[in-house]
C-alpha cells in the first residue's frame, strides 16, 4: 500500500485508544478532538465505494460505544491529502460531549 512519509496518518502511531483494525483502515481516537476517526490505509483521498462502506462500518462500531447518536464528518482539515473521518456526536450526545471535553 502506497505511504508518504511525514503523513502522520500513514505512520500511524499508537498515541490514542484504538478500536481496530484490518488490511483497510483503522480506528482511533484523533490526538486532536479525541472522537474516534477512521483512517484508509492508502495514502490518498479516493477510496473505492466498497472501501468507503467498509470503513464506515468500523467507525460506526466504535462511535457506537461511546455515542447514542452521531454523524460522520468526512472533512479533512489538518491532512487534506490523506483519507479520513470522524465520528461526530449529534444532537444532545454532542452538548454532554462537548460539556465533558470543557472540564
Amino acid at each position: 500500500m502506497p505511504i508518504e512519509r511525514g503523513c502522520d496518518l500513514c505512520e500511524a502511531a499508537r498515541r490514542t485508544r484504538w478500536y481496530s483494525e484490518d488490511e483497510v483502515c483503522w480506528v482511533a481516537d484523533c490526538e486532536i478532538c479525541a472522537v474516534p476517526m477512521v483512517v484508509w490505509r492508502r495514502h490518498g483521498i479516493d477510496p473505492s465505494p466498497a472501501e468507503l462502506a467498509h470503513m464506515t462500518a468500523a467507525l460506526a462500531r466504535a462511535a457506537a460505544e461511546l455515542f447514542a447518536t452521531w454523524v460522520v464528518d468526512g472533512h479533512r482539515r489538518n491532512i487534506p491529502d490523506h483519507w479520513h473521518a470522524h465520528a461526530r456526536p449529534s444532537g444532545t450526545a454532542a452538548l454532554a460531549w462537548w460539556t465533558r471535553r470543557l472540564r
